[in-house]
């Protein structure tokens, strides 16, 4: 399944290069000699999806959605950016926020590269105007992921040839969501509704109306009169009518490795258990637990605000954490805690385990970056914001995810009321899964959710200008165009 895009990570042709502009993304070849026919296209178009591996399985998407927020607490003991980010003690140096720039800008790049080739390659029609499709949805998702984190950034929407002419400035917000919005509409027309086989994994029609969905949420922000609500409920409501997504009767079953690229997948980044894989079973187990290739790493704990947040009927609950374990040799069962200030004891984050795997960073368990439980929690959000106030199915939405739950259905709810509810629900069904930060911004709720999780001596520093990182240093130092976020 879907192995002929994952195994070609491991060769040469999809290494990536160390500098943002990335002008030689295909190995030895030069762009001016390889992007000549069908098959060079394709290789091209399958290096795009190689780039989103490391920006998940590298905690560049996921550490900040995190720590940054109030899900997470890294262990003192462990990467020196990793706790500043946390204690929000951001500089522009930071490692964390300058890889999230740098791998985005490396996708958007081989994104561009197809966009501006694809043209000019011998092929049939129907396959052109779906690479470019592919492109401009990958495109825009990286966009999407810079806007959320920078505000105004450089839009490049041509392929860079050369060093000339890169000092491009900052453009605004609201254009770089119009060009995310003009991708993702090309995208959702030209894209296929599925794949089959080796296929299956690529960007769908259904994954650009998803996005869309969620873009226009983001879009609205905390305004409560925005005609993006509208948008966002309309865009969710043509996914959840294609009839192609269901919820899986258990919540477990979503990160089943048989499972990948199922039925309430609309987009998620693979990986190939022992060949391709991810850290998040080396690295989110508990320090030093023999449970695991090579002992837990113990990157972070998970806070007790969220994990006190799931009720005892929540089936989410034991699937979401590892609370214990049997130790292999002694026999002995190992209690996990929230409290407990051990990393080996340490609550852990598991729904993303991979116990197949037998090496240090080779999960096979994909990355969901959208999945259809959010098409429906996206409606009901969407659709009471722009009526005022939650209707029918509005409730119906949101009630399929928590009955899937095992929760009881809400209901008589006004608006406020209705919106906070939907904001726990998230934070319960995508714990660990790059969105808290993104919602808590959006709705303009960071700092106090952050001001609210001190515990382990956070004493976090946020300030109002801390809902936007730092343009990196090393971007600032290389582009004089670019001008730095207030506050830093």
């Amino acid at each position: 399944m879907r192995s002929s895009i994952f195994l070609l990570f491991i060769t040469g042709l999809l290494t990536a290069c160390s500098t943002d502009l990335d002008l030689n993304p295909l190995g030895s070849q030069s762009v001016g000699t390889y992007y000549k026919t069908a098959s060079d296209a394709e290789a091209a178009v399958l290096s795009m999806y190689g780039q989103l591996r490391g920006m998940y399985r590298d905690e560049i998407v996921v550490t900040p959605n995190v720590i940054a927020a109030d899900d997470g607490i890294p262990f003192l003991t462990g990467n020196a950016d990793r706790v500043a980010m946390w204690r929000y003690g951001l500089i522009s140096t930071n490692t964390f926020v300058g890889n999230i720039w740098s791998n985005a800008y490396t996708g958007i790049q081989r994104s561009n590269l197809i966009i501006s080739r694809a043209p000019a390659i011998p092929m049939e029609e129907a396959t052109r105007k779906s690479y470019v499709g592919e492109a401009k949805f990958l495109r825009a998702m990286h966009y999407f992921t810079l806007v959320r984190f920078f505000g105004d950034v450089p839009l490049v929407t041509t392929e860079t040839t050369s060093l000339e002419n890169v000092n491009v400035a900052r453009a605004s917000v609201d254009e770089v969501y119009k060009l995310i919005e003009s991708d993702l509409k090309e995208a959702e027309t030209v894209l296929p509704k599925s794949y089959t086989g080796n296929n299956i994994g690529r960007a769908t029609s259904g994954a650009a109306k998803g996005l869309l969905a969620k873009v226009y949420l983001t879009w609205a922000g905390a305004n409560a009169s925005s005609p993006y609500w509208a948008q966002a409920a309309a865009k969710a409501k043509e996914v959840i009518d294609s009839g192609i997504y269901d919820l899986w009767a258990n919540y477990a079953d979503v990160f089943d490795l048989k499972n990948r690229g199922g039925k309430e997948s609309l987009f998620e980044v693979m990986y190939i258990t022992d060949l391709a894989g991810n850290n998040f079973t080396t690295g989110y187990a508990p320090r030093g637990a023999p449970i695991v290739p090579s002992t837990g790493s113990g990157i972070f704990r998970v806070s007790k605000s969220l994990f006190d947040s799931y009720t005892a009927a929540d089936k989410r609950k034991a699937v979401t954490f590892l609370t214990s374990y049997v130790h292999p040799t002694t026999k002995a069962t190992v209690t996990l805690s929230t409290d407990d200030a051990d990393p080996a004891r340490a609550v852990s984050f598991w729904k993303l385990a991979d116990v197949t795997s037998t090496v240090s960073g080779g999960g096979g368990k994909s990355f969901s970056v959208q999945r259809f439980s959010d098409i429906l929690l996206i409606y009901a959000e969407a659709l009471s914001e722009a009526n005022n106030g939650p209707n029918a199915e509005a409730y119906a939405a949101m009630n399929r995810v928590r009955v899937r739950a095992g929760l009881q259905p809400l209901s008589g709810l006004n608006r406020q009321q209705f919106k906070e509810a939907v904001l726990l629900e998230r934070r319960l069904e995508f714990a660990f899964e790059a969105n808290r930060r993104f919602d808590l911004v959006r709705t303009g709720r960071l700092l106090d959710a952050v001001n609210a999780e001190t515990s382990y001596g956070r004493s976090p520093a946020i300030e109002a200008t801390n809902v936007l990182f730092p343009i990196p240093q090393r971007e600032m130092d290389a582009n004089s165009a670019l001008k730095q976020n207030d506050g830093y």
